[in-house]
């Protein structure tokens, strides 16, 4: 089996192919990338609309795979921008009818989570998901995908991005913060803002450009911010980890690239002899494969729609998911 995934949540537009042993025949994918600030809704989708039929004829090319070999297109319904998600699709509501194939729905931050448990190998993993717009520790239970924490006001990847504009990067930020990050020699304080589950970056925001304006340079202010937020991130997993007995643990999203973060989590995962996996960079940040991934298991599941009932869902919650392609025997987590 093949399935076709189309990726358009936010700046990044991406189709890709996938087949039913999880190798990713083919990835295509585009960023759009804000002359000043950060993504512009309107302008993003409009690169997405642009772009797509570039990258499916580049997928397609790549993979060798003719149309009478894609058995299903997937498409990230949710969450996301809705500009960007209508973008994406539309383009995959054209695909499944003028192709004769089945439409499938997918979450987002569900994909995340599954292109990491299948790269890994891992049955039961907590996912850290860690991205521009979401930051959450998730784990399965009962059917559904549970968040145990997550971000009370914005994603760690958007906080980085905005400090990193602040201090002259482009769009993404990230890579610029732990380029600086390394060449940092002192961590100044800063909030530590973990309540219970949940984490908070706004006023870690606020002072980290306060330190900026008193003249830290962006070496040490990348430093104590990685150093910070990280923590934070590394804490809450720790916790879940701790309530569930859980013995693997996955990250994901954008902001999964980041070595500092990286070597964070193996050590904490070490200490508590948990065994911990991240997805090469490609498939950490957004990109049609693993949409695809999570389509083959969805349609398996016979969670297939009608395009009629395709419209997006840019506030979808990761637990307003039905993963009914999860079979387990035992569950750490109480039903909602």
């Amino acid at each position: 089996m093949r399935v076709l995934g189309i990726e358009s949540t936010a700046h990044t537009a991406s189709v890709g192919v996938i087949d039913e042993t999880a190798r990713v025949v083919a990835s295509a994918t585009d960023m759009y990338r804000p002359e000043q600030g950060g993504i512009h809704p309107r302008e993003a989708a409009n690169h997405h609309a642009d772009l797509f039929p570039d990258l499916l004829e580049t997928a397609l090319s790549q993979s060798g795979t003719d149309v009478s070999d894609i058995e299903a297109i997937a498409f990230s319904q949710g969450p996301g921008l809705g500009p960007c998600l209508r973008a994406g699709a539309t383009v995959a509501r054209m695909l499944s009818l003028t192709w004769g194939r089945p439409l499938i729905p997918v979450n987002h931050c569900v994909a995340h989570l599954e292109i990491a448990r299948v790269l890994s190998g891992f049955d039961d993993p907590v996912l850290l998901y860690a991205s521009g717009g979401n930051t959450q520790v998730v784990a399965y239970a009962h059917g559904r995908y549970r968040v145990l924490g997550e971000t009370l006001d914005i994603g760690v990847g958007n906080f980085l991005d905005k400090l990193a504009l602040g201090m002259g990067a482009s769009f993404p930020g990230g890579p610029a913060i732990e380029r600086w990050a390394r060449e940092g020699r002192h961590v100044h304080d800063l909030p530590y803002s973990v309540h219970g589950m949940d984490v908070s970056f706004s006023g870690l925001l606020t002072a980290a450009k306060t330190l900026q304006a008193r003249g830290v340079s962006k070496e040490d202010l990348s430093l104590s911010v990685e150093s910070h937020a990280y923590a934070m991130l590394c804490e809450v997993a720790e916790r879940a980890i701790a309530h569930l007995g859980a013995r693997e643990l996955v990250l994901g999203g954008g902001v999964a690239c980041n070595q500092r973060l990286r070597r964070m989590v193996e050590e904490m995962a070490r200490a508590r002899g948990v065994r911990t996996f991240a997805p090469p960079p490609s498939l950490c940040v957004d990109n049609g494969a693993m949409i695809a991934w999570t389509g083959i298991l969805a349609k398996g599941a016979g969670q297939e729609i009608d395009v009629s009932r395709s419209g997006v869902l840019p506030r979808q919650r990761t637990d307003q998911v039905e993963a009914t392609w999860r079979v387990r025997t035992r569950s750490a987590v109480s039903p909602e």
